[in-house]
């Protein structure tokens, strides 16, 4: 009796752990679509945050809308003036480059997640690649396909989750070894591909680089699913956040954890 109660508590304690980072995963979710969906309805929109709703659209509306379940963070839409493709000054000092910018709008006009388009084949080749190139070479390939196919789950690793892991453990690693760069780091986080049991412990920087990543494919997805209802110019400059954010976590940039 005490053995199968241990065992019934041990499972409860799994699926506990499980429920929380999938919590977690659909709370970005939910803020991200917040943000740039449903902050607006038909019937009552919100002109603040959708200032291209002051003068009528061309885009009608698309069909489809599913729910994906890729980890990310909050999308804040840019907020840039539509008409003209002109650029109102600001701190920073920005630039439509009309290379990047006419490869967009060909793909906006017939969205698609094959990466053999123009605009899709540069943003992998220029920044995806290179942020989810990592030392461990078969893993990596392994996140990359995950992460495309929008089935990888990034879970927050409880205090009292043991070192190791039973299954493969020479592969998953450890708590402080993340099984991606292979470096001595404090993993908080771990991975799981697809269906896998196999869990793989990330250090903050691959974190990031995922996350980034993760940001930019939910944000594109939205896109085609007709989800962002927006002029050309703020779409093409919230890629182009996201595309900074996966440089810069490439480089070794991250926030820091609490």
């Amino acid at each position: 009796m005490v053995r199968a109660a241990n065992m019934k508590q041990a499972a409860s304690e799994k699926q506990l752990k499980e429920a929380r980072g999938k919590i977690d995963m659909l709370q970005a979710e939910v803020t991200a679509l917040k943000t740039l969906v449903l902050t607006s309805t038909p019937a009552s929109p919100n002109r603040e945050l959708h200032p291209q709703l002051l003068s009528p659209t061309k885009a009608g509306p698309r069909k489809g809308h599913l729910r994906h379940k890729s980890t990310s963070s909050t999308l804040c839409p840019a907020v840039c003036p539509a008409a003209g493709h002109t650029l109102t000054p600001d701190k920073e000092g920005k630039e439509v480059d009309t290379t990047l910018f006419a490869e967009f709008q060909a793909w906006r006009e017939s969205p698609t997640l094959d990466k053999s388009c123009p605009f899709l084949e540069r943003v992998y080749r220029e920044d995806v690649g290179p942020c989810l190139d990592f030392t461990m070479q078969e893993l990596s390939a392994l996140v990359r396909a995950a992460v495309e196919d929008n089935t990888l789950t990034i879970e927050p690793v409880a205090s009292q989750t043991p070192p190791t892991v039973k299954v493969a453990a020479v592969e998953c690693g450890s708590t402080n070894t993340c099984a991606l760069s292979g470096l001595a780091r404090a993993c908080r986080h771990r991975i799981r591909l697809g269906d896998s049991e196999n869990h793989y412990y990330i250090s903050p920087s691959s974190r990031a680089r995922i996350t980034a990543v993760c940001n930019f494919l939910t944000y594109i997805r939205y896109i085609q699913q007709g989800l962002v209802r927006q002029e050309a110019e703020p779409m093409f400059w919230e890629i182009t956040r996201l595309r900074k954010e996966m440089s810069l976590a490439k480089l070794g940039f991250f926030p820091q954890e609490a």
